[in-house]
């Protein structure tokens, strides 16, 4: 998986560059399409390879992510929906968010429908 495919999906959905959240958020999405095992566990086996990337922690890491599934959840609703597969009565986690990103692009094709954003903004 290219961190481009995954950015342009994060586009798609309203999530953009201005937030720091936007790269450690595909970074993540890139380490969990490689080893989706890593979505047991994203604090222990994802925030520390996105901050030693990004060169600070997994806090930050942690906290930047929540950063833009807050965003997203606020911003553009019936895309994350629609990335679901279904009607979503709380704001997805962390972790909930990262293995529907990851499945999205791992098992659908970035212009098939479910992950499709175009016209849902």
């Amino acid at each position: 998986m290219v961190l481009t495919e995954i950015y342009d999906l994060l586009y798609r959905l309203g999530i953009t560059a201005n937030y720091t959240g936007f790269f450690h958020m595909g970074y993540a999405v890139k380490l969990c399409c490689e080893r989706p095992e890593r979505l047991l566990m994203v604090t222990k086996w994802v925030y520390p390879e996105v901050a030693k990337r990004y060169q600070t922690n997994g806090r930050a890491v942690e906290r930047n992510i929540r950063t833009v599934g807050k965003v997203l959840w606020e911003q553009n609703r019936p895309a994350l929906e629609q990335l679901a597969g279904r009607p979503l009565s709380d704001k997805p986690g962390n972790a909930q968010l990262l293995a529907m990103l990851s499945h999205c692009l791992l098992v659908q094709p970035a212009s098939e429908a479910a992950c499709s954003m175009e016209g849902r903004r």
